[in-house]
């Protein structure tokens, strides 16, 4: 499903021909790359998964229901956005592979690229995944019993060539030469069940991939030098910015307002949320920028760098998002344009992604169900996370200080806000910490945070049952 390697036409954006916006990396900074598609929603691909359970009067004598012939067009919508959700790179290749050249130091000196290439093990290591569905039986056994040698890099490309490297596709010349590459949603925002070995097995989409170093694995391109002029510096300093990202995090803001550190010193950085459990959420992102078709359009067009038309104005602020004003990404068009057309879809199937529920064993069911009393009493979680979505209905934004901690995040997006994050699922993405930037490292750390902030008087043992209690849902 992925777009042709072809050259785009249209105007105005990232990946676009000779696309070279002039940013200026003011004191610290923020960079955006790669967020394969961040999270939080709205309800309507539950609603469209549901249609057509009851069936009503026939359309036609002789013919398929009006309910069944809904529910096919919905399935059809789902299975197209998880068609483009997985396998679409938005003609983002152009920026990748064409311009970074990424694909050389993948493919390494032997393969027809530079350096000694990317072996199995290492990208791994960086984080990435491999879908065990998509190789051959011979292999995965082959791979289990420790026939596959993963320190070669030509074993990468073979598994590009499969299709197999979740968030990640290889396109290649007649002679097998990896000629370009591209990413896909599914980097970030899919995992595997590691049902093979660590790091292969059957894709859960949706998962935030916390081992993901996004970071590194810009950085392991071996041409930075367009990164650095656009924020006119030098590659050394984009280095730097990626390297302090580490894994499980990534920058989405940095090609707007130039900020890629917080006053403290750390990473702007925020850490990869889920994409699962948005039905019936209404913002989406930390910081509540919009919707999820909003944040899809935003990211495959600016963040991605693929080939679209992406509109918002609140981007002209020149005082807030100076790189964003001065490269008029508030206003980019395309044509064609590959990335409108697939938001209906995509937009569906991220919504039909039901937040998983915890392993068995994986919680105490007596401290939770006391934890669930005091979340939905005392301890007043359920006022802002209300069940069962868990965030607020409506409008799901509050002020920094509600929550106990500075503005600087929330000063980022244009609602000078911060999203009540949904709950459901919590138990999946415990790696890297909590909140945006995983300044509180456990879910005890975060509990008892807002038991001094709000003094809610929860004893030590109280706060260990409400851990319980956000581990189960």
């Amino acid at each position: 499903m992925a777009p042709s390697s072809g050259s785009p036409t249209g105007t105005g954006g990232p990946g676009m021909p000779g696309w070279r916006p002039k940013l200026t990396l003011r004191g610290h900074g923020r960079w955006a790359m790669p967020l394969a598609f961040s999270v939080a929603g709205a309800l309507v691909a539950m609603t469209l998964t549901g249609l057509g359970s009851t069936p009503t009067a026939s359309a036609r004598p002789g013919g398929n229901t009006a309910g069944q012939a809904q529910g096919n067009t919905a399935a059809r919508l789902i299975h197209q956005g998880k068609q483009t959700f997985r396998f679409s790179t938005f003609n983002d290749q152009k920026f990748w592979g064409d311009t970074l050249h990424l694909n050389k130091t993948i493919a390494g000196a032997k393969h027809g690229g530079i350096g000694p290439g990317l072996s199995p093990k290492e990208a791994l290591a960086l984080g990435l995944k491999v879908d065990v569905n998509a190789l051959p039986k011979s292999l995965q056994e082959a791979i289990k019993n420790g026939q596959v040698d993963l320190n070669d890099p030509g074993v990468t490309l073979a598994l590009l060539k499969l299709n197999a490297v979740v968030g990640v596709k290889g396109f290649f010349t007649s002679n097998g030469n990896l000629s370009t590459v591209g990413i896909e949603c599914a980097l970030c925002h899919s995992t595997v069940d590691n049902s093979l070995v660590p790091g292969i097995g059957h894709r859960l989409d949706g998962w935030a991939n916390r081992d993901l170093n996004v970071g590194a694995i810009i950085g392991f391109a071996p041409n930075l030098q367009p990164i650095a002029n656009l924020l006119h510096t030098d590659v050394a300093t984009v280095h730097k910015v990626l390297n302090a990202w580490g894994p499980g995090k990534f920058d989405a803001e940095l090609l707007l307002d130039g900020k890629a550190f917080q006053p403290n010193g750390s990473t702007a950085a925020a850490l990869i949320p889920p994409a699962f459990g948005l039905a019936g959420v209404n913002l989406h992102t930390y910081t509540g920028w919009g919707s999820v078709p909003y944040w899809n359009a935003f990211v495959a067009v600016l963040e991605m760098h693929g080939q679209g038309t992406f509109f918002d104005p609140r981007l002209d602020n020149a005082k807030q998002f100076p790189i964003a004003a001065e490269n008029h990404f508030g206003h980019v068009v395309a044509n064609p344009d590959l990335v409108t057309p697939k938001l209906p879809g995509l937009h569906a199937y991220e919504l039909s992604l039901r937040a998983p529920a915890p392993p068995p064993g994986s919680f105490d069911p007596a401290a939770a169900a006391r934890g669930k009393a005091l979340f939905n009493g005392q301890a007043e979680c359920a006022t802002c996370h209300v069940p069962p979505i868990f965030t607020q209905p409506g409008w799901n934004l509050v002020p920094s200080k509600a929550v106990g901690i500075g503005n600087f995040e929330a000063n980022r997006s244009p609602t000078h806000m911060l999203r009540t994050t949904p709950l459901a699922g919590l138990w999946s993405h415990q790696k890297g910490g909590f909140y945006h930037d995983g300044r509180f490292p456990t879910l005890l750390a975060v509990v008892q945070h807002y038991n001094k902030v709000f003094h809610l008087g929860l004893t030590r043992a109280q706060e260990k049952d409400l851990v319980q209690y956000l581990l189960s849902i």
